[in-house]
């Protein structure tokens, strides 16, 4: 389910896909390939400032030509947008400024178990799993999105 996007014809569009985990400590990403239909992690950044962090994307999106940005948007498991949503929400204000390519936002719910759980039952644990984790939740977030734009068969 789309929780708002800017602007409203995204997926008229082919091209990379672009996913963002936002996290206070560290940024997952996953890219999709041209014709959307498959996520795979890119990395795990550390957040920064916003200005160095909005800077970081910049170079991605120019260095992988990016189509456009899909935020993970933190829902509650009741579905209701809580303080994380609003920081999400305000942050991806700041980042529409600095980017040239439309943002839309998508539910993140379950992406972080779902990579956890993922890496877990690819055997990978502790500190290797750690630093993976973020990367692997927002090519959740990004295959999911495929997922649901997707034209039918």
């Amino acid at each position: 389910m789309p929780l708002f996007c800017y602007p409203t014809d995204v997926m008229e569009t082919k091209g990379k896909v672009l996913a963002i985990d936002l996290g206070e400590k560290r940024i997952g990403l996953a890219i999709s390939d041209e014709t959307r239909t498959i996520a795979a992690g890119y990395e795990v950044m550390p957040r920064k400032s916003r200005v160095e962090d909005y800077e970081r994307y910049a170079e991605i999106i120019a260095a992988e030509a990016i189509t456009l940005v899909v935020m993970g948007l933190p829902i509650t498991l009741s579905g209701e947008e809580g303080q994380r949503a609003t920081w999400v929400r305000d942050y991806s204000a700041g980042l529409s400024e600095h980017i040239t390519v439309p943002l839309e936002f998508w539910d993140e719910r379950y992406s972080t178990k779902q990579a956890e759980a993922s890496l877990h039952a690819r055997g990978k644990r502790g500190k290797k799993a750690r630093h993976r984790v973020d990367a692997v939740a927002a090519a959740f977030i990004l295959q999911e999105y495929l997922d649901a734009h997707a034209d039918p068969v």
